[in-house]
């Protein structure tokens, strides 16, 4: 694929893990287990086509209602995955940014946590940011504060879009130029609200624990055929062809994905 029609950031929702081991009559656990192992091939597939940072949503702020024994065992996993997946991130020049608010893990995932940052921290291939306890909603507010934190003597009308941006969970990364969403929703839920104002939206019937290199394939030649303008004309952009407005157009090829998918 032509670089200059590469996504620089994905986003994906990683939806489907519970309906991918119903289908199949077995433990939820496991579906979870197997959308984890997916994780490891989307992110070498990224890398492999030179992306250079990927959102992945594991775990949202309204996660937290599901079952408790769900929400347990999406804990052990978390924690079974920093200590036997990072090593392995590390060798393959990932960078890994737990994002969201960490506080209310326990120490030994906060501990876990500090040491993957510790070691992938110098890693430039690819920047893997993992939103676990993320909302878009939290992310702003928190944001908010911390330019205030940062900005004592400032009024809060002082702080700017740049000011705001800068203290966001995805500082270190672009805005994403593409989100995927598996599982057959076409909605974002509270997921990076400030940074997808211009993204572009790709919504596929796959499940998660099924989402290969074939189906990211699929989403970037999606990506490719876009005509992202950020507001302007096509005449502004070099693009001389009478075409619908940005938002209609990505909706569009948005809703073409989804059938293709079915």
């Amino acid at each position: 694929m032509n670089a200059l029609s590469l996504p620089a950031h994905i986003a994906v929702i990683m939806d489907g893990n519970r309906r991918w081991a119903s289908k199949r009559r077995l433990p939820m656990a496991l579906g979870h287990a197997n959308g984890a192992k997916a994780i490891r091939g989307i992110v070498r597939a990224c890398s492999e086509r030179g992306v250079k940072h990927l959102t992945l949503f594991a775990f949202s702020t309204e996660n937290w209602k599901r079952p408790a024994e769900e929400v347990s065992s999406l804990m052990r996993l978390l924690m079974v995955y920093l200590q036997k997946e990072v090593a392995d991130m590390n060798a393959n020049g990932v960078r890994l940014q737990i994002i969201g608010d960490t506080s209310r893990f326990d120490t030994r995932v906060q501990a876990l946590i500090a040491q993957a940052h510790a070691l992938t921290a110098g890693n430039t291939r690819i920047t893997l940011n993992v939103a676990i306890n993320y909302g878009g909603k939290w992310d702003m507010l928190q944001a908010v504060k911390a330019w205030q934190v940062a900005n004592p003597n400032l009024p809060i009308s002082a702080m700017d879009e740049s000011g705001l941006q800068a203290h966001l969970c995805t500082a270190g990364s672009p805005d994403p130029d593409l989100l995927i969403r598996t599982g057959g929703e076409a909605r974002i839920s509270n997921f990076l609200l400030w940074q997808m104002a211009y993204t572009e939206l790709f919504f596929t019937n796959t499940l998660w624990p099924d989402f290969d290199s074939r189906c990211l394939d699929e989403a970037l030649r999606s990506y490719a055929g876009r005509d992202r303008r950020f507001g302007t004309s096509g005449s502004e952009t070099g693009n001389s062809e009478a075409q619908v407005d940005a938002p209609e157009q990505s909706t569009r090829a948005s809703r073409g994905a989804l059938m293709q998918a079915k």
